[in-house]
């Protein structure tokens, strides 16, 4: 059976005692400790190692945001809190999150296309900044303010021109349901502060899961330039620049791990010589799957082992539901493989060609195909990498009633 190559075991996972360690923990350990499978397991190690890698390469003037949609998991909340200088919502829901977790509402900021009146008056009375998408959410958010006697905080989500070349999902350039027309935005701007609304800046989001530093540095000159020229047309200091993020991780063969030191250069380049208009603008990067994506490692066991017409299946009592985009079912348009291991016997020889499923009732559940992996049976653990970012809450946990994973941070 011809194989399938893997995508990239992130670097920082070893083995203990031929196992998979996560934290420092074995993974055997850990599952014990959890009472069952599956469940995803959280890097301390890693998240901590990732932020100091960005406040080596980043100017010192550059802030990072916490992007929560991206890992929601109280316990990562609570771990990146003192580590990160603001976090970015999408949802009443996340703010109650913020909330529960005991963040300043000084530090969230709210975006999102679709916010309702109850979602609108929640962040305002909260204190929280809403990244206004659009005209009428500008407007709903003021009246909302004048009713609950209190100044809603705003800044305006811009529509650039541009996007972000080779990401995975582009969010700015031409028709797109976020954010307001660049040309659209002084105008509103100016009505928001003439409104009395708290004017918190801009917020310029142009792409996803980017690997290309020189795509990214080009977006990132794209967004100062723009944010120095509108700020220019709206006559009034950009107290705060949310410049997006985009940074992606490897998945697949073949990925590379985005240059975060030119990324950096380039950044430290054009902070030196930032226009007069942004010289005293609060700067940020808004990033989610780069800060949490490799701390996570989804395990689960082997409950059977089978072959079919000469092809092996190692089947598992995980699946799509809990890791949709390790399926292939997250918008990927040809299905190749996520970094998969046997945690049983991480550090052993390769020998084995199989196909790794999962539990579902549907031929989509797929979490390896044609896998070269060490010898695994019935009992044995297998690990999914890359599972800290748009696993747990982005994959479709009712289905067919089996539940949602255990989640740990260790």
């Amino acid at each position: 059976m011809k194989t399938k190559p893997i995508g990239p075991i992130p670097v920082g996972y070893s083995a203990i005692d031929g196992e998979l360690a996560i934290g420092g923990r074995k993974a055997s350990d850990l599952a014990a400790e959890a009472g069952q499978t599956p469940l995803f397991v959280y890097s301390r190690t890693h998240l901590d190692a990732r932020m100091e890698q960005l406040r080596a390469a980043l100017p010192k003037r550059i802030g990072v945001n916490y992007a929560i949609k991206a890992n929601p998991h109280r316990g990562v909340i609570e771990h990146m809190e003192p580590l990160v200088d603001g976090f970015d919502i999408a949802s009443s829901g996340e703010l109650a999150m913020t909330q529960a977790a005991g963040i300043d509402p000084a530090r969230v900021s709210f975006a999102g296309p679709g916010k309702r009146d109850d979602e609108l008056e929640a962040a305002i009375a909260a204190g929280v900044t809403l990244n206004c998408e659009s005209e009428g959410e500008a407007k709903r958010s003021l009246s909302i303010g004048q009713r609950i006697g209190k100044a809603p905080r705003i800044a305006v989500r811009v529509n650039p021109s541009f996007e972000l070349r080779g990401s995975g999902m582009k969010m700015g350039g031409g028709a797109k349901q976020f954010g307001v027309d660049a040309d659209k935005v002084p105008a509103l701007a100016k009505d928001v502060i003439a409104e009395g609304a708290q004017w918190r800046g801009l917020h310029i989001f142009t792409g996803s899961q980017a690997l290309n530093a020189e795509a990214i540095i080009e977006a990132q000159s794209n967004v100062l330039n723009l944010a120095a020229e509108l700020s220019r047309e709206i006559g009034a200091p950009l107290p705060k620049l949310n410049m997006g993020g985009g940074f992606g991780v490897p998945y697949f063969p073949g990925d590379e791990p985005v240059d975060l030191t030119a990324i950096g250069a380039a950044l430290h380049e054009r902070v030196a010589d930032l226009p007069p208009g942004l010289a005293h603008t609060e700067l940020c990067l808004e990033l989610g799957r780069y800060l949490v994506g490799e701390a996570g490692v989804y395990l689960c066991r082997v409950i059977d082992r089978k072959v079919s017409h000469g092809t092996t299946y190692l089947i598992t009592d995980g699946g799509l539901h809990h890791q949709l985009a390790a399926s292939g079912n997250f918008g990927t348009v040809v299905r190749r493989n996520y970094p998969v291991a046997i945690a049983s016997r991480f550090d052993a020889e390769a020998d084995d060609v199989v196909n790794v499923v999962g539990c579902l009732c549907t031929p989509l559940d797929r979490l390896a195909d044609a896998a070269l992996l060490p010898r695994a049976d019935v009992g044995d653990l297998i690990a999914v990498f890359c599972a800290g970012a748009y696993g747990a809450t982005a994959s479709p946990s009712a289905f067919l009633g089996h539940g949602p994973a255990i989640e740990v941070l260790t």
